[in-house]
């Protein structure tokens, strides 16, 4: 079996050379643009893996070219929110932006060391407040950030609108990679122990069997 690498479109070079020691194709999704709304949404780099290891997209070890950009449908909407209304799942997103450094460079800009390996979180202020205890608990859904983000919020719902987002952001990514993996029949394999919590929660909640598997990062 193949494997598709989640929740991210790049990981570690390390990482990379790990997985195509245990599989013969590393496919990778592209860099998911989600959309909240017409007006808001995310944007970046349209970077693949295939642009930095142009020799294994070549050979076929990496495939890639998996959009999964755009506004959420109401089937994939319906799913994010099953994962917001999940207790067992908000909480182990909530250790993991406590407690996982990897965890939390998804969701908080970090520094970069000469080697390029991140340091501390540029906004320290802002990681200290999404780790709020109260946030693991407030309700969520996909409809409710869609209308805050159609309003000009107070300085005081701010911070909520942003773990809401982050929030939404992780689940369509792992919601995308389960899909994925079912239409392709690949392995979903991770170096995020959060990430991977978080999405062997959801198919044991929807019945969804996949091989998941985290490699584990060692001196890196």
């Amino acid at each position: 079996m193949d494997a598709l690498y989640y929740p991210f479109h790049l990981c570690h070079e390390q990482t990379l050379h790990q997985l195509l020691k245990d599989y013969s194709h590393v496919h990778f999704r592209d860099f998911m643009a989600l959309q909240l709304t017409p007006l808001m949404g995310t944007t970046g780099f349209p970077d693949r893996m295939g642009d930095y290891y142009p020799n294994f997209l070549e050979s076929g070890k990496i495939v890639q070219g998996y959009d999964d950009s755009g506004q959420l449908s109401p089937e994939i909407a319906t799913a994010v929110n099953r994962d917001l209304a999940d207790p067992l799942w908000r909480s182990i997103f909530h250790e993991a932006l406590r407690n996982d450094r990897g965890f939390q460079r998804g969701l908080v800009p970090f520094s970069q060391d000469s080697q390029g390996r991140m340091t501390v979180p540029t906004d320290s202020a802002l990681l200290a407040a999404f780790q709020q205890p109260k946030r693991e608990f407030a309700p969520y859904t996909v409809e409710t950030l869609q209308a805050m983000s159609r309003r000009r919020l107070p300085e005081n719902e701010v911070l909520d609108f942003e773990y809401g987002f982050g929030l939404i952001k992780t689940s369509a990514a792992l919601v995308y990679s389960i899909r994925r993996c079912q239409q392709l029949g690949l392995a979903p394999v991770t170096d995020s122990p959060g990430h991977h919590q978080l999405l062997a929660r959801t198919c044991l909640r929807d019945g969804v069997v996949v091989s998941n598997v985290c490699v584990k990062r060692e001196g890196y």
